[in-house]
């Protein structure tokens, strides 16, 4: 696999705040083997990167039936691999994020094992959701505290779109870190090594399955070092030389240092966000995706709206998007876009319930009106399937929800 260089190498190094490319990095955890992360090249985590649609010559559709029966038959396969599911990040949107991470993940690959790590606030009640996954390994949640930030760390990062600066970085990076300690813990007390770690984030909602393609056999990842050490590793990267880097850039520059080559694919997922950005999007700007775009999203900002922007829209707008900076596919109708300079709109309710189906609508309006005794007992259940649970009593967790 050669190394991505010129606009497509640019794309990752550059990725705006708009998604995080590699927060929902698919980190293939093998023995050490073969420094080689297996992500097909000619696609991408952030839409396909492409100077035209890809279309499929007639002479190649013999073969592309023949690969289709091929991935048919991993998932299968999959089912007595040892797979671990880090899950990082507060809670905020999780009743509008969370029943699509256990449909499409978690009961997707119902033997994996789920690893959440995340801060404890008056949202954390909200993991609730969680008791329905099919295997619980280890729940983490935490009182986050200030982590003092190095003058390496300073060189290193830039604080340029983080909403909370670069401690927002340092704090994101020690759950990332943290997830792989908790990973490592288990396989430790269970004797046995997780084939793959896949990580994704509580914001994330995912519109359809992780696909089985993801996960390519023969070729592996040499450590989840490279991938998950997010703050052990910014030592490196300062004696590298790198600098003024934010989470996506530095993540690929972790991947650089260590020798780990990569590739890109698509994603059938988007990052929930409540910011606001400039309407419409133009050169730098960060396009913010309705939730029902057909995508996929690839990690792209999204919520869910009326669209602002389609069509012919989408097209003027797209082609004054810097496509060295914003990624996102918008073409073939794949993307409509919100205007995000303002909050959610009113009624986003009913636009969201129509977006997800009845199942996951049904979830998000039972959290928004959860009784205490009711909490309480959700997360009981959650307690009880964690193999590990270093977190305050259920009791405590939903006392913060109406403080």
């Amino acid at each position: 696999m050669k190394r991505l260089t010129g606009a497509v190498g640019r794309r990752i190094s550059l990725i705006t705040p708009l998604s995080l490319l590699l927060l929902v990095f698919l980190c293939l955890v093998y023995p050490p083997a073969s420094p080689v992360f297996p992500l097909p090249p000619s696609s991408s985590l952030l839409g396909r990167c492409s100077s035209d649609p890809p279309q499929l010559p007639s002479a190649q559709r013999g073969d592309a039936v023949a690969e289709g029966e091929v991935l048919r038959g991993r998932k299968p396969r999959l089912g007595s691999s040892r797979i671990a599911v880090c899950l990082v990040g507060g809670a905020r949107r999780f009743e509008l994020t969370g029943p699509s991470i256990v449909k499409n993940i978690l009961e997707e690959y119902p033997n994996a094992d789920l690893f959440l790590h995340s801060p404890l606030d008056k949202n954390a009640f909200k993991f609730s959701i969680l008791k329905g996954s099919p295997r619980v390994a280890a729940v983490r949640i935490f009182v986050p505290e200030h982590i003092n930030e190095t003058e390496q760390q300073a060189r290193v990062l830039t604080s340029h779109g983080s909403p909370n600066g670069i401690q927002g970085l340092l704090q994101y990076f020690s759950l990332v870190e943290g997830c792989l300690e908790m990973i490592r813990a288990h396989q430790t007390r269970r004797n046995f090594t997780y084939d793959w770690i896949v990580r994704t984030r509580v914001d994330g909602y995912w519109s359809a399955p992780l696909d089985p393609a993801i996960f390519v056999p023969g070729v592996y990842l040499r450590t989840s070092l490279a991938a998950l050490s997010r703050l052990s590793l910014i030592p490196r990267l300062d004696a590298a030389g790198r600098r003024g880097l934010n989470s996506e850039s530095a993540f690929k520059a972790q991947l650089d240092e260590s020798h780990v080559r990569y590739g890109e694919h698509p994603l059938p997922f988007c990052v929930l966000s409540d910011r606001q950005y400039g309407f419409p999007p133009a050169g730098n700007g960060v396009p913010v995706a309705s939730m029902g775009s057909r995508g996929p999203l690839s990690g792209a900002k999204c919520r869910p709206c009326r669209p602002a922007c389609m069509g012919l829209c989408m097209e003027r707008v797209g082609k004054a998007l810097n496509g060295e900076w914003s990624w996102t596919e918008w073409r073939n109708g794949s993307l409509e876009l919100c205007d995000a300079r303002g909050g959610w709109e009113d009624g986003w309710e009913s636009i969201f319930d129509r977006t997800v189906g009845r199942e996951a609508a049904t979830v998000r309006r039972r959290i928004a009106s959860l009784y205490m005794a009711t909490c309480v007992k959700d997360l009981e259940e959650l307690r009880r399937k964690s193999a590990s649970w270093d977190a305050p009593p259920p009791a405590d967790i939903c006392q913060k929800k109406s403080s």
